[in-house]
Parts: structure tokens; sequence; C-alpha cells
């Protein structure tokens, strides 16, 4: 039910901009007013959740590690450098693994039960790994492609850039791969939420909502492009103006270009207060981002009042030994009295 209420809630994110320019003609209201709040709204929101999480202190090292930390002995043991650091730099490599190869999610594993052995088996799983980054590749890649409808002369790289997606050189229009390797990535993903019993039961609307909701800005992209086959220059003449802030909403564009912009708005509305803010919260996650060097260093918090000593064990049981003793708690040294009635 949770697929089917996000399911629904697209469609009719889908039907308001096709009746508010069809029917009202809004062209203005959708084209102008709601992307330009939904850009304010995204970049605030993003810069407030950052600044959030910025601010909370981490008074400990936490990092999730996957393998040997560094040994006291290197004889003995090697280091995993990339999976367990102890340095900045190595923290620094782990961090670009981490988001430029989704490392710890290449180690993903399947658990299966073995009736027969009566015993769990582990296996190497790694299509989630394969379709989450042909997921956020390609949808790097298509953000990057539309940054030429921002700018009055594209540069070199995006034009490169262009070009190496656009290179099977099938259909006129030409077929962009990212276009559909994101949908076959998202498809993927979706379908792990509907098929897995496990993954279903766990999952919400908040897990289906922005799946569905970045199919339609793929699909609504692909029909314009492939189908419907709208006034690019137009487009373009009108993004520009917008980034100019000379706004103007050129005539004969078709309802399919308000539809994408509405739903691209709507994700940049729902982006700073979703999951979806891991794009940020990576870089700030505790887990990934300190070196694992708790035995190497001492760490002390830096708001500790200055005026309070260390109190070691030995100093608190000279404070308490008598009660202590009284109350038949193991000590380190037993009062004078108790010593010499042990002797005799």
């Amino acid at each position: 039910m949770n697929a089917l209420y996000s399911l629904v809630f697209v469609f009719a994110l889908v039907l308001i901009p096709l009746i508010g320019v069809g029917a009202a003609k809004l062209n203005v209201f959708f084209g102008i007013c709601i992307p330009s709040t939904a850009l304010l709204v995204f970049l605030a929101g993003f810069v407030c959740k950052i600044y959030g999480w910025a601010k909370r202190p981490v008074p400990f090292r936490i990092p999730t590690t996957g393998g040997q930390q560094e040994p006291y002995d290197t004889t003995l043991f090697t280091q995993n450098k990339w999976d367990n650091p102890s340095t900045g730099p190595q923290t620094v490599v782990r961090m670009l693994l981490e988001v430029l190869c989704f490392r710890s999610l290449f180690r993903n594993t399947a658990v299966k039960l073995d009736v027969k052995n009566n015993v769990v088996a582990y296996a190497s799983a790694k299509w989630l790994w394969l379709f989450a980054i042909l997921f956020h590749y390609s949808f790097f890649i298509i953000v990057a492609r539309h940054m030429r409808l921002f700018l009055a002369k594209v540069p070199m790289p995006l034009e490169w850039l262009e070009f190496g997606d656009g290179i099977m050189q099938i259909g006129i229009p030409r077929m962009y791969m990212s276009d559909v390797l994101i949908l076959v990535g998202l498809l993927f993903l979706l379908g792990r939420r509907l098929v897995d019993p496990k993954i279903r039961y766990i999952s919400l609307v908040n897990d289906y909502f922005p799946l569905f909701l970045i199919i339609g800005i793929a699909l609504s992209g692909v029909y314009m492009r492939y189908f419907a086959k709208v006034d690019v220059i137009a487009i373009k003449d009108m993004v520009v103006s917008l980034t100019q802030l000379k706004f103007k909403v050129p005539a004969g564009i078709d309802n399919s270009f308000y539809v994408h912009l509405f739903l691209v708005s709507t994700l940049l509305f729902y982006f700073p207060f979703s999951k979806l803010m891991h794009l940020g919260g990576v870089f700030l996650s505790p887990t990934r981002n300190l070196p694992n060097d708790t035995r190497i260093r001492h760490h002390e918090n830096p708001w500790n009042d200055k005026s309070i000593m260390p109190h070691s064990y030995a100093a608190y049981e000279d404070d308490f030994r008598a009660p202590m003793f009284e109350a038949g708690l193991p000590l380190e040294k037993l009062p004078e009295g108790a010593e010499e009635e042990a002797k005799a």
C-alpha cells in the first residue's frame, strides 16, 4: 500500500501542471513562481541541514570499520588502510572511495538458509552496488548536461560530456545512454523493494515516493526529447532569463515541459527534508570521516572545564575506601584496620 500511495501521489503531481497550464493558462506561475520558490527552499534547507549537522559535537571517534586497524606490531598483522584508516590522508582516500565507488556497498552480502545442511550461507551480492552506481552516475551526468540550459555559452567540458553520452548515435535526436541507464537503475531499486518481502516489510512511503518521483522526472524528460520534441531554444531562453532575473515565459512551449519542471520543483522542495540529504550528509558522517585512532591518540572534549582535574581510580578509592570496604566491594588496598585484622 505504501508503494500505491506514492504512485497515486506522483500521478496527482503530474495532473496539477497539466490542468494549471492546459486549462487555467498559468504558464507564469508554473514556469517562474514555483521553480524559483523551489530553488530557494532547496538552497536554504540544504544549508540549514548541513549547518545543523556540522555544529553537533562529536566527542570521540566512532568510525565503522571493515578491516584490520593499525597494529602495535606490523610484522604480525597488516593494516587495511582504506577500510580502517588511522591518519587524515588515509581517511580522505576512504571517503573518496566511499563517495565515488560506493566501497562499503560493494561488500554487500546475501544471506540464505541452506535447508539441506541446516546452516546459514553468506554469498557476495553485487547487484545493489551495480545498479546504485548506474543510477547515481547517470543522474549526475543528466544534471551536468542540463547545465547547458543555464549558460548562454556552453563550456567545452559539457560539450564533451554530451558527445560521450550520445556517442552511440542511435536515433534522431540521438539517444543518450544516461537516459536509459537511469531508468534501469531506478527500476531495479524499485523492484528490489517490491519483490523482496523483507525489504518490502520495512519500506515506507518516504522510501517509494522519491523513486516514483525521479522515475516521473526521467520519463517526462524522455517524452519531451524523443516524442513531443519540445522547442529547446524557447526553453533555454526562458531558463536563461530566470538566471538573469529577467523573467519571461515564451509562448508555444509544450505542456510536457511544465510537467517535467513541476516534478523537478517538487523534488527540490522535498530534497532537504528527506533521506536524499545523504548527498551532503555522507561528508559529515562521523562513522566515515574520522580516522580510527582511539588507541593511538588521547582525545579530550574541547568543552571540558579546565578547572576539573583528572581523578584516577586510585584517588577515587582513597576517598571512598572505608565505605567501599563496608559494602564488600573489591579493593586494591584495604583500610589500615582491615589489613591488621586480615594478618591476625
